[in-house]
């Protein structure tokens, strides 16, 4: 196998809430450059990551091929991690394809594609597991690898995948957003008693820098990343035992949680920012989002844990000591407590396009 050792690193999906904590994580020391694709320069987000140094912004969007083009030219590595709730499930498997042939083309050495589980796959190929912005991600990633059976000595490729993130129990605007009924906060969700992965977004940059700091092992890798796998009633005793205020779970049908749970008021929305709503074949939000909960009720995504205590010893393992650390962090930051930070007036939204109001 050819060396693919990687110094400039070219990012599709630099300012998203997974990008921020894997450019910081690969710039943090200065062994690395990086390139980050960005709409808009002069955002809060781009103007945090250039701060830090060791960092470029080239202002443009994904669909543009010399714009790609300009993003791989002299860059030795690619992470790509397309928003597929701005482009639309069609629109980013076209593009996440062109974006590893132009990647090969410009001479990268190293490319991690930002995937999800290919959930209609996963269940058997029926319907009910269809959640779009997962399986899109999922079919190029199954791609990707068999595209580095042939290629891995030009280019090798490597999977970042990401179970949901546990910051997302706590935030606004998310399918998991919680309520506050009777001074006890709730979550009503339609899980059963199956358990969830959650992942950690912090540890997404420890990951991620893993893969380009040892580019051959990862080389054909899914690498695949949880915190735990947690019910949604220990979520709840989690809560209570950090913060000593009531939680609870409380199991819904889907028409339940489509008629009053967290998204419900935009259940007919069309998923995608970029999609073109009269497109018959465009999923509406309930419809992608029922496939995402069947996916995950029927256990799907599964994690080897011994895999990532190897690769990070000191990774955040439960999230009994996630919700203990938001907690501290809180404090120490003069901004209350974490039960402070769950309340209507306080709780914010996590995802990026949740803080942009869903703008292109």
């Amino acid at each position: 196998m050819a060396s693919h050792h990687v110094s400039k690193i070219f990012i599709i999906g630099g300012t998203g809430v997974q990008g921020v904590p894997i450019v910081t994580a690969l710039v943090n020391d200065k062994k690395y450059q990086v390139r980050v694709l960005t709409r808009d320069t002069s955002s809060r987000r781009a103007i945090e990551l250039l701060a830090l140094g060791n960092v470029e912004l080239l202002q443009g969007t994904l669909d543009n091929e010399q714009t790609l083009r300009d993003g791989f030219k002299d860059c030795d590595g690619a992470f790509v991690n397309i928003d597929g709730f701005h482009t639309g499930e069609k629109a980013e498997m076209y593009w996440a394809i062109r974006t590893y042939e132009i990647a090969i083309e410009e001479g990268v050495k190293f490319f991690v594609y930002g995937s999800l589980p290919y959930a209609l796959k996963l269940g058997g190929y029926d319907s009910k597991f269809n959640a779009g912005h997962m399986n899109g991600k999922g079919r190029v990633g199954q791609w990707i690898l068999f595209q580095n059976i042939d290629n891995k000595d030009r280019m090798g490729a490597s999977l970042f995948t990401v179970a949901p993130y546990i910051d997302m129990t706590i935030g606004a605007q998310t399918v998991m957003t919680p309520t506050i009924e009777d001074g006890t906060l709730t979550w009503r969700v339609p899980l059963g008693e199956s358990r969830m992965p959650l992942s950690y977004l912090e540890d997404c940059g420890y990951y991620v820098r893993w893969q380009f700091d040892n580019p051959e092992r990862a080389s054909g890798m899914d690498l695949v990343t949880a915190m735990e796998h947690i019910s949604f009633k220990d979520l709840a005793t989690a809560f209570e035992s950090v913060t000593g205020h009531k939680a609870q779970y409380m199991d819904v049908s889907l028409d339940e949680y489509w008629t009053t749970g967290a998204l419900s008021k935009v259940a007919h929305s069309p998923v995608g920012a970029g999609v073109d709503p009269k497109d018959p074949n465009t999923m509406t939000t309930q419809q992608n989002f029922t496939g995402f909960w069947n996916a995950f009720k029927h256990e799907l995504f599964k994690v080897d844990y011994a895999l990532l205590d190897e690769i990070y010893p000191e990774r955040v393992k439960s999230a009994e000591d996630w919700f203990r650390q938001q907690d501290k962090v809180l404090q120490s930051s003069g901004k209350g407590n974490l039960w402070d930070r769950v309340q209507p007036e306080n709780i914010w939204p996590v995802l990026k396009r949740g803080e942009d109001g869903g703008k292109k």
